[in-house]
Protein backbone atom coordinates (compact mmCIF):
# COMPACT_ATOMS: atom_id res chain seq x y z
CA UNK A 1 0.00 0.00 0.00
CA UNK A 2 1.46 3.81 -0.97
CA UNK A 3 4.88 3.42 -1.00
CA UNK A 4 5.11 0.74 1.75
CA UNK A 5 6.92 3.21 4.67
CA UNK A 6 4.45 2.11 7.04
CA UNK A 7 5.65 -1.37 9.06
CA UNK A 8 8.97 -1.67 6.36
CA UNK A 9 11.61 -2.60 8.34
CA UNK A 10 14.28 -0.36 7.64
CA UNK A 11 11.63 2.61 8.25
CA UNK A 12 11.05 1.30 11.28
CA UNK A 13 14.99 1.03 12.22
CA UNK A 14 14.98 4.35 11.65
CA UNK A 15 12.46 5.02 14.04
CA UNK A 16 13.73 3.02 16.75
CA UNK A 17 17.28 4.76 15.99
CA UNK A 18 15.86 8.08 16.14
CA UNK A 19 14.09 6.88 19.34
CA UNK A 20 17.00 6.23 20.94
CA UNK A 21 18.75 8.91 20.56
CA UNK A 22 15.76 11.35 21.73
CA UNK A 23 16.28 9.78 24.72
CA UNK A 24 20.20 10.04 25.06
CA UNK A 25 19.62 13.44 24.29
CA UNK A 26 17.11 13.82 27.28
CA UNK A 27 19.42 12.50 29.85
CA UNK A 28 21.04 16.07 30.20
CA UNK A 29 17.84 17.53 31.61
CA UNK A 30 18.27 15.29 35.10
CA UNK A 31 18.67 17.64 37.77
CA UNK A 32 18.55 17.44 41.50
CA UNK A 33 14.85 18.38 42.01
CA UNK A 34 13.56 16.71 38.65
CA UNK A 35 14.24 16.95 34.81
CA UNK A 36 15.57 21.01 34.05
CA UNK A 37 15.15 22.68 30.59
CA UNK A 38 18.19 21.93 27.91
CA UNK A 39 19.44 25.02 26.34
CA UNK A 40 20.68 25.93 23.04
CA UNK A 41 24.42 23.94 23.89
CA UNK A 42 22.95 20.86 25.25
CA UNK A 43 23.19 21.72 29.00
CA UNK A 44 20.94 22.14 30.97
CA UNK A 45 19.30 26.42 31.47
CA UNK A 46 20.45 27.23 34.97
CA UNK A 47 18.71 30.82 34.82
CA UNK A 48 15.53 28.19 33.94
CA UNK A 49 13.75 26.90 37.49
CA UNK A 50 12.63 23.02 37.12
CA UNK A 51 9.42 22.83 35.61
CA UNK A 52 6.53 20.55 36.60
CA UNK A 53 5.09 20.13 32.89
CA UNK A 54 8.79 19.28 31.47
CA UNK A 55 9.24 16.85 35.11
CA UNK A 56 6.13 15.33 33.90
CA UNK A 57 6.91 15.20 30.27
CA UNK A 58 10.23 13.59 30.45
CA UNK A 59 9.14 10.89 33.05
CA UNK A 60 6.49 10.10 30.57
CA UNK A 61 9.49 9.58 27.80
CA UNK A 62 11.62 7.55 30.02
CA UNK A 63 8.95 5.47 31.49
CA UNK A 64 8.25 4.67 27.38
CA UNK A 65 12.02 4.02 27.17
CA UNK A 66 11.89 1.40 29.99
CA UNK A 67 8.84 0.08 28.70
CA UNK A 68 10.58 -0.38 25.73
CA UNK A 69 13.87 -2.04 27.08
CA UNK A 70 16.08 0.63 26.29
CA UNK A 71 19.29 0.08 28.90
CA UNK A 72 19.55 2.91 31.43
CA UNK A 73 15.50 4.98 31.38
CA UNK A 74 14.78 2.99 34.40
CA UNK A 75 16.81 4.82 37.11
CA UNK A 76 15.60 8.06 34.81
CA UNK A 77 11.72 7.45 34.91
CA UNK A 78 12.45 6.41 38.45
CA UNK A 79 14.24 9.97 39.42
CA UNK A 80 11.49 11.31 37.71
CA UNK A 81 8.75 9.36 39.68
CA UNK A 82 10.59 10.69 42.91
CA UNK A 83 11.09 14.10 41.65
CA UNK A 84 6.94 14.03 40.85
CA UNK A 85 6.38 12.64 44.58
CA UNK A 86 8.51 14.58 46.66
CA UNK A 87 10.51 17.76 44.93
CA UNK A 88 7.57 19.37 43.08
CA UNK A 89 4.92 17.87 45.37
CA UNK A 90 3.62 20.43 47.63
CA UNK A 91 3.32 19.21 50.94
CA UNK A 92 0.99 21.88 52.34
CA UNK A 93 -1.54 22.54 50.01
CA UNK A 94 -1.57 19.35 47.99
CA UNK A 95 -1.27 19.00 44.39
CA UNK A 96 1.99 20.17 42.87
CA UNK A 97 3.81 22.99 42.03
CA UNK A 98 4.55 24.60 38.80
CA UNK A 99 8.12 24.90 39.43
CA UNK A 100 10.87 24.45 41.88
CA UNK A 101 14.77 25.18 41.82
CA UNK A 102 17.41 22.73 40.35
CA UNK A 103 18.74 21.76 44.11
CA UNK A 104 16.64 20.23 46.79
CA UNK A 105 16.66 21.36 50.77
CA UNK A 106 17.72 19.72 53.49
CA UNK A 107 15.02 17.81 53.57
CA UNK A 108 15.37 16.77 50.14
CA UNK A 109 12.40 18.66 48.87
CA UNK A 110 12.07 21.24 45.98
CA UNK A 111 12.40 24.90 47.00
CA UNK A 112 9.47 26.73 45.16
CA UNK A 113 10.09 29.79 43.13
CA UNK A 114 8.39 32.61 42.08
CA UNK A 115 6.98 31.11 39.40
CA UNK A 116 5.19 28.86 41.28
CA UNK A 117 2.51 31.13 42.56
CA UNK A 118 -0.48 29.24 40.59
CA UNK A 119 -0.59 25.66 40.42
CA UNK A 120 -2.14 25.18 36.59
CA UNK A 121 -4.25 22.38 34.94
CA UNK A 122 -2.04 22.14 32.04
CA UNK A 123 0.92 20.95 34.42
CA UNK A 124 -1.31 18.58 36.84
CA UNK A 125 -2.25 16.97 33.43
CA UNK A 126 1.47 15.98 32.93
CA UNK A 127 1.51 14.75 36.63
CA UNK A 128 -1.14 12.37 35.76
CA UNK A 129 0.51 11.17 32.21
CA UNK A 130 3.84 10.58 34.01
CA UNK A 131 2.44 8.66 36.60
CA UNK A 132 -0.06 6.49 34.44
CA UNK A 133 3.38 5.71 32.21
CA UNK A 134 5.02 4.64 34.99
CA UNK A 135 2.84 2.72 36.65
CA UNK A 136 2.17 0.80 33.00
CA UNK A 137 6.06 0.33 33.55
CA UNK A 138 5.93 -0.36 37.10
CA UNK A 139 7.94 1.92 38.55
CA UNK A 140 8.35 2.26 42.36
CA UNK A 141 6.13 4.73 43.75
CA UNK A 142 4.27 4.99 40.42
CA UNK A 143 0.86 3.50 41.78
CA UNK A 144 1.27 5.67 44.72
CA UNK A 145 1.91 8.48 42.16
CA UNK A 146 -1.01 7.79 39.94
CA UNK A 147 -3.63 8.02 42.87
CA UNK A 148 -2.94 11.10 43.92
CA UNK A 149 -3.10 12.49 40.75
CA UNK A 150 -6.18 11.08 40.67
CA UNK A 151 -7.45 12.31 43.71
CA UNK A 152 -6.32 15.83 42.88
CA UNK A 153 -8.14 16.12 39.76
CA UNK A 154 -10.81 14.61 41.28
CA UNK A 155 -10.83 17.44 44.35
CA UNK A 156 -9.89 20.52 42.08
CA UNK A 157 -9.80 20.26 38.39
CA UNK A 158 -12.89 18.48 37.13
CA UNK A 159 -15.78 20.56 36.61
CA UNK A 160 -18.75 18.62 36.52
CA UNK A 161 -20.90 21.37 35.86
CA UNK A 162 -19.41 22.33 32.46
CA UNK A 163 -17.71 18.70 31.69
CA UNK A 164 -14.07 20.11 31.07
CA UNK A 165 -11.49 20.83 33.01
CA UNK A 166 -10.96 24.40 35.63
CA UNK A 167 -7.67 26.06 34.33
CA UNK A 168 -5.44 27.20 37.69
CA UNK A 169 -5.46 28.44 40.90
CA UNK A 170 -3.20 30.58 43.63
CA UNK A 171 -1.18 27.89 45.49
CA UNK A 172 -3.78 27.36 47.87
CA UNK A 173 -6.23 26.19 45.41
CA UNK A 174 -7.86 29.53 46.38
CA UNK A 175 -8.69 32.33 43.56
CA UNK A 176 -10.15 30.77 40.34
CA UNK A 177 -8.87 32.08 37.66
CA UNK A 178 -11.31 33.80 35.69
CA UNK A 179 -10.17 32.05 32.18
CA UNK A 180 -10.66 28.66 30.37
CA UNK A 181 -8.39 27.39 28.19
CA UNK A 182 -8.46 24.52 25.33
CA UNK A 183 -4.83 23.64 25.66
CA UNK A 184 -5.48 22.50 29.57
CA UNK A 185 -8.14 20.73 28.53
CA UNK A 186 -6.66 18.77 25.46
CA UNK A 187 -3.63 17.54 27.19
CA UNK A 188 -6.84 16.32 30.14
CA UNK A 189 -7.91 14.61 27.46
CA UNK A 190 -4.47 12.93 26.88
CA UNK A 191 -3.47 11.98 30.97
CA UNK A 192 -7.36 10.67 31.02
CA UNK A 193 -7.11 8.57 27.80
CA UNK A 194 -3.79 7.00 29.67
CA UNK A 195 -5.10 6.74 32.97
CA UNK A 196 -8.45 4.64 31.82
CA UNK A 197 -6.12 2.62 30.13
CA UNK A 198 -3.43 1.48 33.19
CA UNK A 199 -6.37 1.65 35.85
CA UNK A 200 -9.42 -0.15 33.97
CA UNK A 201 -11.63 2.57 35.49
CA UNK A 202 -14.08 4.25 32.48
CA UNK A 203 -14.62 7.38 34.26
CA UNK A 204 -11.60 8.53 32.73
CA UNK A 205 -12.58 7.66 29.23
CA UNK A 206 -15.78 9.07 29.74
CA UNK A 207 -14.79 12.32 30.39
CA UNK A 208 -11.97 12.71 27.87
CA UNK A 209 -14.82 12.05 25.35
CA UNK A 210 -17.33 14.75 27.24
CA UNK A 211 -14.18 17.27 27.17
CA UNK A 212 -13.87 16.22 22.69
CA UNK A 213 -16.91 16.73 22.59
CA UNK A 214 -17.49 20.02 23.69
CA UNK A 215 -14.21 20.85 21.93
CA UNK A 216 -15.28 19.28 18.63
CA UNK A 217 -19.08 19.71 18.20
CA UNK A 218 -19.46 23.15 20.41
CA UNK A 219 -16.37 24.83 19.51
CA UNK A 220 -14.78 23.48 16.23
CA UNK A 221 -18.25 23.01 14.32
CA UNK A 222 -18.88 26.69 14.71
CA UNK A 223 -15.76 28.00 13.66
CA UNK A 224 -14.89 25.86 10.54
CA UNK A 225 -12.94 23.58 12.00
CA UNK A 226 -10.53 26.37 13.52
CA UNK A 227 -10.75 25.55 16.93
CA UNK A 228 -11.19 28.91 19.59
CA UNK A 229 -8.26 28.90 22.55
CA UNK A 230 -9.33 30.87 25.15
CA UNK A 231 -12.55 31.38 27.10
CA UNK A 232 -14.66 32.88 29.94
CA UNK A 233 -15.24 30.52 32.76
CA UNK A 234 -18.75 29.91 30.64
CA UNK A 235 -16.96 28.54 28.03
CA UNK A 236 -17.79 31.19 25.55
CA UNK A 237 -15.00 31.77 23.50
CA UNK A 238 -12.67 34.88 23.67
CA UNK A 239 -11.44 35.54 20.61
CA UNK A 240 -9.07 38.33 20.71
CA UNK A 241 -7.46 36.99 23.80
CA UNK A 242 -3.88 37.83 24.11
CA UNK A 243 -4.13 40.23 20.52
CA UNK A 244 -0.79 41.81 21.73
CA UNK A 245 1.28 38.60 22.16
CA UNK A 246 0.49 36.67 18.82
CA UNK A 247 3.50 34.28 20.10
CA UNK A 248 2.90 33.09 23.35
CA UNK A 249 4.29 29.85 23.78
CA UNK A 250 0.74 28.70 25.52
CA UNK A 251 -1.98 31.27 25.15
CA UNK A 252 -1.40 32.40 21.76
CA UNK A 253 -3.97 34.90 20.03
CA UNK A 254 -6.38 32.97 16.83
CA UNK A 255 -5.84 29.53 16.25
CA UNK A 256 -3.35 27.11 16.54
CA UNK A 257 -3.40 24.39 13.83
CA UNK A 258 -0.82 22.12 15.42
CA UNK A 259 -3.43 21.72 18.15
CA UNK A 260 -5.93 20.97 15.32
CA UNK A 261 -3.40 18.18 14.76
CA UNK A 262 -3.03 17.05 18.51
CA UNK A 263 -7.12 16.90 18.99
CA UNK A 264 -7.68 14.97 15.52
CA UNK A 265 -5.15 12.43 16.69
CA UNK A 266 -6.93 12.33 20.60
CA UNK A 267 -10.31 11.76 18.80
CA UNK A 268 -9.15 8.79 16.83
CA UNK A 269 -7.66 7.46 19.84
CA UNK A 270 -10.52 8.34 22.06
CA UNK A 271 -12.95 6.69 19.10
CA UNK A 272 -10.68 3.99 19.21
CA UNK A 273 -10.94 3.11 22.87
CA UNK A 274 -14.89 3.11 22.96
CA UNK A 275 -14.83 -0.01 20.35
CA UNK A 276 -11.76 -1.91 22.25
CA UNK A 277 -13.99 -1.51 24.94
CA UNK A 278 -17.01 -2.26 23.12
CA UNK A 279 -18.73 0.77 23.59
CA UNK A 280 -20.91 2.87 21.17
CA UNK A 281 -18.46 5.11 19.64
CA UNK A 282 -20.33 8.14 18.32
CA UNK A 283 -20.76 8.35 14.61
CA UNK A 284 -18.99 11.58 14.52
CA UNK A 285 -15.64 11.21 15.60
CA UNK A 286 -13.73 10.27 12.82
CA UNK A 287 -15.31 12.50 10.54
CA UNK A 288 -14.35 15.17 12.80
CA UNK A 289 -10.69 14.23 13.40
CA UNK A 290 -10.66 14.18 9.53
CA UNK A 291 -12.08 17.50 9.38
CA UNK A 292 -9.82 19.13 12.17
CA UNK A 293 -6.51 17.45 10.66
CA UNK A 294 -8.06 19.20 6.92
CA UNK A 295 -8.48 22.23 8.21
CA UNK A 296 -5.04 22.54 10.06
CA UNK A 297 -2.97 21.12 6.97
CA UNK A 298 -4.83 23.61 4.78
CA UNK A 299 -4.44 26.53 6.72
CA UNK A 300 -0.98 25.89 8.08
CA UNK A 301 1.24 24.43 5.76
CA UNK A 302 3.42 25.45 3.34
CA UNK A 303 1.21 28.60 3.07
CA UNK A 304 3.94 31.68 3.24
CA UNK A 305 5.71 30.64 0.02
CA UNK A 306 8.40 27.69 1.78
CA UNK A 307 7.84 24.65 3.77
CA UNK A 308 6.33 24.12 7.37
CA UNK A 309 3.44 24.90 9.14
CA UNK A 310 2.83 28.68 10.55
CA UNK A 311 2.21 28.51 14.12
CA UNK A 312 -0.86 30.57 14.54
CA UNK A 313 -3.53 31.96 11.96
CA UNK A 314 -6.71 34.40 12.37
CA UNK A 315 -10.45 32.54 11.81
CA UNK A 316 -10.05 33.13 8.38
CA UNK A 317 -7.21 31.29 8.11
CA UNK A 318 -4.60 34.01 7.57
CA UNK A 319 -1.01 33.63 9.15
CA UNK A 320 -0.33 35.19 12.11
CA UNK A 321 2.93 34.06 13.61
CA UNK A 322 5.16 32.76 10.89
CA UNK A 323 7.46 30.78 12.82
CA UNK A 324 7.66 26.87 12.47
CA UNK A 325 7.23 24.87 16.24
CA UNK A 326 8.79 21.84 16.05
CA UNK A 327 5.99 20.09 18.21
CA UNK A 328 3.47 20.99 15.42
CA UNK A 329 5.30 19.27 12.83
CA UNK A 330 5.51 16.01 15.30
CA UNK A 331 1.57 16.33 15.66
CA UNK A 332 1.04 16.46 12.21
CA UNK A 333 3.22 13.24 12.04
CA UNK A 334 1.55 11.83 14.93
CA UNK A 335 -2.62 12.85 13.66
CA UNK A 336 -1.41 11.43 10.15
CA UNK A 337 0.13 7.68 11.26
CA UNK A 338 -3.15 7.48 14.16
CA UNK A 339 -6.09 8.64 11.07
CA UNK A 340 -4.52 6.01 8.72
CA UNK A 341 -4.62 3.23 10.94
CA UNK A 342 -7.82 4.27 12.30
CA UNK A 343 -8.86 4.15 8.46
CA UNK A 344 -7.52 0.56 7.82
CA UNK A 345 -8.97 -0.19 10.91
CA UNK A 346 -12.38 0.46 9.61
CA UNK A 347 -11.72 -1.44 7.11
CA UNK A 348 -11.12 1.50 4.52
CA UNK A 349 -9.21 0.94 1.60
CA UNK A 350 -5.64 3.06 -0.13
CA UNK A 351 -7.53 5.31 -1.57
CA UNK A 352 -8.57 6.85 1.74
CA UNK A 353 -5.85 6.50 3.24
CA UNK A 354 -3.34 7.77 0.37
CA UNK A 355 -3.82 11.32 1.98
CA UNK A 356 -2.20 10.09 5.32
CA UNK A 357 0.51 8.46 3.89
CA UNK A 358 1.49 11.01 1.81
CA UNK A 359 1.33 13.88 4.37
CA UNK A 360 2.90 11.40 6.68
CA UNK A 361 5.64 11.02 4.77
CA UNK A 362 6.05 14.72 3.36
CA UNK A 363 6.22 15.89 7.04
CA UNK A 364 8.85 13.07 8.41
CA UNK A 365 10.96 14.50 5.04
CA UNK A 366 10.20 17.76 6.64
CA UNK A 367 11.51 17.43 9.90
CA UNK A 368 14.77 14.99 8.52
CA UNK A 369 15.75 18.04 6.97
CA UNK A 370 15.08 20.85 8.77
CA UNK A 371 14.57 20.41 12.25
CA UNK A 372 16.66 17.49 13.52
CA UNK A 373 19.79 19.07 14.47
CA UNK A 374 21.86 15.63 14.96
CA UNK A 375 20.39 12.69 15.84
CA UNK A 376 18.14 13.09 19.25
CA UNK A 377 18.60 17.01 19.06
CA UNK A 378 15.37 18.57 17.23
CA UNK A 379 15.06 22.53 16.96
CA UNK A 380 11.85 23.47 18.89
CA UNK A 381 11.44 26.66 16.79
CA UNK A 382 12.25 27.57 13.33
CA UNK A 383 11.90 30.80 11.50
CA UNK A 384 10.16 31.31 8.09
CA UNK A 385 12.97 30.60 6.07
CA UNK A 386 12.97 27.37 8.19
CA UNK A 387 16.63 28.75 10.05
CA UNK A 388 16.62 28.39 13.82
CA UNK A 389 14.82 30.69 15.88
CA UNK A 390 14.50 31.44 19.17
CA UNK A 391 11.21 33.87 19.26
CA UNK A 392 9.46 31.92 21.48
CA UNK A 393 11.25 28.52 22.47
CA UNK A 394 14.82 28.74 22.92
CA UNK A 395 17.11 25.61 23.26
CA UNK A 396 15.87 21.52 22.98
CA UNK A 397 12.98 21.87 26.27
CA UNK A 398 11.89 18.74 26.18
CA UNK A 399 11.87 15.47 23.97
CA UNK A 400 8.09 14.47 24.41
CA UNK A 401 6.36 15.61 20.86
CA UNK A 402 9.46 14.31 19.05
CA UNK A 403 9.22 11.24 20.75
CA UNK A 404 5.70 10.74 20.13
CA UNK A 405 6.15 11.14 16.44
CA UNK A 406 8.69 8.29 16.12
CA UNK A 407 6.42 5.97 18.29
CA UNK A 408 3.04 6.29 16.85
CA UNK A 409 3.81 4.86 13.37
CA UNK A 410 4.99 1.77 15.33
CA UNK A 411 2.01 1.04 17.54
CA UNK A 412 -1.87 0.87 17.44
CA UNK A 413 -4.66 3.63 17.71
CA UNK A 414 -5.44 1.89 21.31
CA UNK A 415 -4.57 1.22 23.67
CA UNK A 416 -2.96 4.91 24.42
CA UNK A 417 1.24 4.64 24.07
CA UNK A 418 2.34 3.80 27.42
CA UNK A 419 0.06 0.54 27.76
CA UNK A 420 -0.05 -0.22 24.31
CA UNK A 421 4.11 -0.97 24.70
CA UNK A 422 3.52 -2.82 27.57
CA UNK A 423 1.63 -5.32 26.05
CA UNK A 424 3.78 -5.99 23.91
CA UNK A 425 1.96 -4.26 20.36
CA UNK A 426 4.94 -2.01 19.21
CA UNK A 427 5.08 -3.00 15.45
CA UNK A 428 1.73 -4.55 15.98
CA UNK A 429 -0.04 -1.76 14.74
CA UNK A 430 -3.68 -2.92 13.49
CA UNK A 431 -6.54 -2.88 16.17
CA UNK A 432 -6.55 -4.18 19.23
CA UNK A 433 -8.42 -7.23 20.29
CA UNK A 434 -11.28 -7.12 22.38
CA UNK A 435 -10.97 -6.36 25.91
CA UNK A 436 -11.83 -9.78 27.09
CA UNK A 437 -8.70 -10.98 24.45
CA UNK A 438 -6.53 -8.32 25.64
CA UNK A 439 -4.64 -9.36 28.91
CA UNK A 440 -7.09 -6.73 30.86
CA UNK A 441 -7.42 -8.72 33.84
CA UNK A 442 -4.24 -9.42 34.93
CA UNK A 443 -2.73 -5.58 33.14
CA UNK A 444 -5.48 -3.35 34.21
CA UNK A 445 -7.65 -4.68 36.26
CA UNK A 446 -8.03 -3.43 39.63
CA UNK A 447 -5.12 -1.33 40.49
CA UNK A 448 -6.82 1.04 42.70
CA UNK A 449 -9.54 -1.63 43.69
CA UNK A 450 -11.99 -0.75 40.21
CA UNK A 451 -12.67 -3.24 37.65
Amino acid sequence: MGLGWFGAPEHNRWLAEEMQALLRHGRAARVPAGFGWIGPDGAVDASRPVELWITGRMTFAFSLGTLLGVPGCRRYADHGVRALSRALRDRTHGGWYSAVGHELDAEGHGVPTREAARKECYQHAFVMLAAAAATAANRPGAHELLAEACRVVEAHWWDESYGMPIESYAVDWSDPEDYRGLNAAMHTVEAFLATADVTGDPVWLERAVQIIDSAVNVHARDHDWRLPEHYDTAWRPRLDYNEDAPDHPFRPYGATPGHGLEWARLTVQARAALVGRRLSAPDWMLDAAESLFDRARVDAWRVDGGPGFVYTTDFDGRPIVHERMHWVVCEGISAAAAIRQALLDDGRGEIEVELYEHCYRTWLDYAEEFLIASPGVWWHELDSSNAPSARTWDGHPDIYHALQAVLMPRLPVWPSMAQAIAEGRLDRPSSAPPVEEHGRGSRRRGLFGRG
